[in-house]
């Protein structure tokens, strides 16, 4: 071994070290919804390559305002999504982030960010095309309660990098559907008697409260892992 060495390090690269020493030993974690503050949803849509969005809230955390995420979502286009315009795309990618974590969003005050400045009227947009004025529908429950924001793509980074590198459609991927339309099930949330927290789906075209998909009258599916103390703490 050489004669020992002292390390001069700069500034920013002595920060810069320091930040991935934390990073590396801190995990990162999502926080849980407040449902008495609004929610922020971000959202990209990468043509010909994927769906994105990210779901934050601003809470006080040790005294300090700050913005912690809820979840993350992406999936790939399909192969007809894949040949879409821009606009159409951006407003499929609206309708399937407003889809995914609708238990959040549904009677909630929240602001979808977007870099496409075309969303800000879909809800009074005049169009003959199919998919839009479906789409339209399917978004009007949230109407008064949603604002749309443009936001340069360069500052939105969290959706952007979701859209240009999404998760495979495959069914381990709970953002992956085999089609967005307008005949969305109605979902709702139920304590049952043992305090027990239970998401339920209710398919109309069945007329039957379950999954809508299985053949068992009744199914029961955690909400991204909370726990039942937890969700009574929120609720009541």
């Amino acid at each position: 071994m050489g004669r020992p060495c002292t390390i001069h390090r700069q500034s920013a690269k002595r920060d810069a070290y320091e930040k991935i020493k934390y990073e590396l030993t801190n995990a990162p974690v999502l926080i849980l919804p407040n449902f008495e503050l609004p929610f922020k949803l971000y959202i990209d849509a990468a043509c010909s390559q994927g769906l994105g969005a990210a779901l934050h809230q601003r809470q006080i955390v040790d005294g300090e305002p700050r913005e912690g995420v809820i979840c993350y979502i992406s999936r790939q286009l399909k192969d007809s999504e894949a040949r879409y315009g821009a606009i159409q795309t951006e407003c499929l990618c609206l309708v399937w982030a407003l889809e995914k974590p609708h238990y959040y969003l549904e009677g909630a005050v929240f602001e979808v960010y977007t870099d496409c400045t075309a969303l800000k009227s879909l809800l009074n947009m005049k169009t003959t095309n199919t998919h839009m004025l479906r789409w339209q529908i399917a978004i009007q429950e949230y109407r008064g309660n949603m604002t749309i924001i443009y936001k340069e793509g360069k500052s939105q980074t969290n959706a952007d990098g979701l859209s240009r590198w999404p998760l495979d459609n495959v069914k381990s991927n709970p953002a992956y559907d085999s089609e967005v339309s307008a005949k969305t099930p109605i979902h709702f949330m139920e304590i049952d008697r043992k305090k027990n927290f239970r998401f339920f789906e209710w398919a109309p075209e069945s007329g039957t409260l379950g999954s809508g998909n299985t053949d068992s009258e009744w199914t029961e599916t955690p909400i991204m892992g909370i726990s039942s103390s937890e969700l009574r703490n929120e609720f009541f």
